[in-house]
């Protein structure tokens, strides 16, 4: 089978079979060449702290990134809820648990066919005064042509911004995935749209600006409100409008 269809099947089949109070929609997945050189300009763009692929894993050559949208019920029941809605925060939780699992069963079928795999946690690989992070899995997505980044600075893809995203590099080569011309984003494509900045609930996200830090706080601060779930410093606010599930 080849090699892009065997992972792309494989994360779909541990998506679905998960053992997940969360739901989810079909999972999307892509590939970038681990030279494109769009991962070169993230040091210029992010800032010198952000890793190349081969700075992770040396024998890089493909860039693989996966998405796993949230069923429509998780979205709504966030956008409807007055501060964060329980099923958000479970999302949260249990959607990095399966990307960590998903880039775990696919290193054991990659290792076991001769290839060489790395990656980086799904979250809370930041560090927690600068809040800058030294591999950013949407931007990895981005440049494997999963869709485009929003106002939000969050990326939009074909399913919709409401998911959580992962990556792993490997070092075998797979033929790159098109990035997408048309913009998702309502407000980059015809100014009719500021949903995220209108319902940010700390006004830390501007069409110029996202103070991180003020954001974060807030995080910290929904954090103590779900304290039998562990850490959960999440929002989302952004994410419930019409980028939740694209359509075009």
């Amino acid at each position: 089978m080849e090699l892009a269809q065997m992972i792309t099947r494989k994360i779909i089949s541990l998506v679905r079979e998960a053992d997940t109070v969360t739901e989810y929609r079909k999972p999307l997945v892509g590939f970038a060449s681990a030279h494109d050189g769009l991962f070169t300009k993230m040091k210029e763009i992010i800032g010198p702290h952000h890793m190349q692929p081969w700075e992770i894993l040396p024998e890089a050559k493909t860039v693989v990134a996966f998405f796993l949208p949230f069923a429509e019920d998780v979205v709504k029941a966030n956008k409807k809820t007055d501060g964060v809605a329980k099923e958000w925060a479970v999302a949260y939780i249990e959607t990095n648990k399966l990307i960590e699992n998903i880039c775990r069963e696919l290193k054991k079928d990659l290792i076991s066919a001769g290839i060489a795999v790395a990656n980086e946690k799904a979250t809370h690989n930041f560090d927690e005064e600068t809040l800058k992070a030294g591999w950013s899995h949407k931007s990895a997505a981005y440049i494997a042509g999963l869709g485009n980044f929003g106002v939000h600075r969050m990326l939009i893809t074909p399913a919709g911004c409401a998911g959580r995203f992962g990556s792993l590099i490997i070092s075998a080569e797979i033929p790159p995935s098109s990035r997408p011309s048309e913009k998702y984003c309502l407000y980059y494509k015809d100014k009719k749209c500021l949903f995220c900045v209108n319902n940010c609930p700390t006004k830390a996200l501007t069409v110029a600006n996202l103070d991180k830090h003020r954001c974060y706080r807030h995080l910290l601060e929904i954090d103590s409100s779900f304290p039998d779930l562990g850490l959960c410093d999440v929002c989302g606010k952004c994410a419930t409008g019409p980028c939740a599930f694209y359509k075009r």
